[in-house]
Formats: structure tokens, C-alpha cells, sequence
């Protein structure tokens, strides 16, 4: 065979010990993992947004106790 019609072959890709990972396997393990971080980002985002709603909604005014303040005239017997 001529030395311009060889072909050498390099294995590509991550190279373990007993076997060879392609990299196409990685892009698809690389896609997924960034895909499920932006998920679980939107989802932590709309969690957070809503125990911020549900603390102003504790935090109002009409749901909290009257305190008794003493009146002017109570003050001024002093």
C-alpha cells in the first residue's frame, strides 16, 4: 500500500482506561446538563418570587394584631 493512500486512524475522544468515550456522547451529556441547569434556574426563580408574595402577604397591615397604645390623656395623668 502506498504511504498517500494510508489512512491513520487517532482514536478521538475521552480515553478511559478499558474504553473510549466520543465526544458526541459528551455534547449530549454536556446539552442535557446545561438544559436541566436552566430549568431548575426557572424553577428556583418562580419559587423564590412566590415566598416573596406569600411574606408581604404575612407582613400586611390588616392581618396583624391592634396594639393597644395609650391615649394622650392617659399620657399627660403621668
Amino acid at each position: 500500500m502506498s504511504p498517500a493512500k494510508e489512512q491513520f486512524s487517532f482514536p478521538t475522544g475521552f480515553n478511559l482506561i478499558a474504553f473510549t468515550i466520543p465526544p458526541t456522547c459528551l455534547l449530549q451529556m454536556g446539552t442535557v446538563s446545561i438544559l436541566m441547569l436552566l430549568i431548575a434556574q426557572k424553577a428556583t426563580s418562580e419559587a423564590l418570587i412566590n415566598l416573596g408574595e406569600a411574606t408581604e402577604e404575612l407582613f400586611r397591615g390588616d392581618r396583624l394584631p391592634i396594639l393597644n397604645f395609650p391615649d394622650d390623656q392617659e399620657l399627660n395623668k403621668i
